[in-house]
């Protein structure tokens, strides 16, 4: 498989998470995160899959799309673990669905930064609310789900927080 054709099979796989999980939240209230801004495509996705939400957007710079960058209420700049750490010191709403996109050309560090996060996705969460991230996460209470049909297995990956 080409680098082009892998990126295209995660792209599908990632937009095929949040539209699962954008069903599953129907009828349920909380936020929405966005760990990893990049260039707004997704965060604009997020913004039609889940209209009625908050979107709290978590990244280290803007280099979005001027159409896809949240107002300023909405963004939170920085290192992720200092950004989940505020969000959570503010007593903001858990949230239904974590999106996370932060890997790197440093798979390793990647990894790493994902073990490092994951623990307090979990926190953030709702029972029942979904996660759906580009690096694989191993944490009891998360319980690791079936990508979307048509999805090629580990281009993606996608929980549920147990109730």
């Amino acid at each position: 498989m080409t680098r082009l054709d892998d990126f295209i099979a995660r792209m599908q796989a990632q937009r095929a998470c949040i539209d699962e999980a954008a069903t599953c939240m129907v009828g349920r209230s909380g936020p929405v995160l966005e760990l990893g801004l990049g260039n707004g495509r997704t965060y604009d996705h997020l913004r039609h899959r889940f209209p009625e939400r908050a979107i709290y957007v978590f990244d280290r710079e803007v280099a979005a799309h001027p159409d896809c960058i949240p107002a300023a209420q909405w963004l939170r700049l920085g290192d992720f673990r200092l950004g989940l750490a505020a969000y959570l010191a503010e007593a903001q709403a858990p949230a239904v669905f974590i999106h996370a996109d932060i890997g790197s050309a440093n798979r390793l560090a990647s990894t790493r930064l994902a073990a490092e996060l994951a623990p307090t996705w979990l926190r953030i969460l709702v029972p029942g609310g979904y996660l759906a991230c580009d690096q694989r996460i191993e944490l009891p209470g998360l319980e690791r789900l079936p990508l979307p049909a048509g999805m090629a297995a580990d281009n993606y990956h996608f929980y549920r927080r147990h109730d």
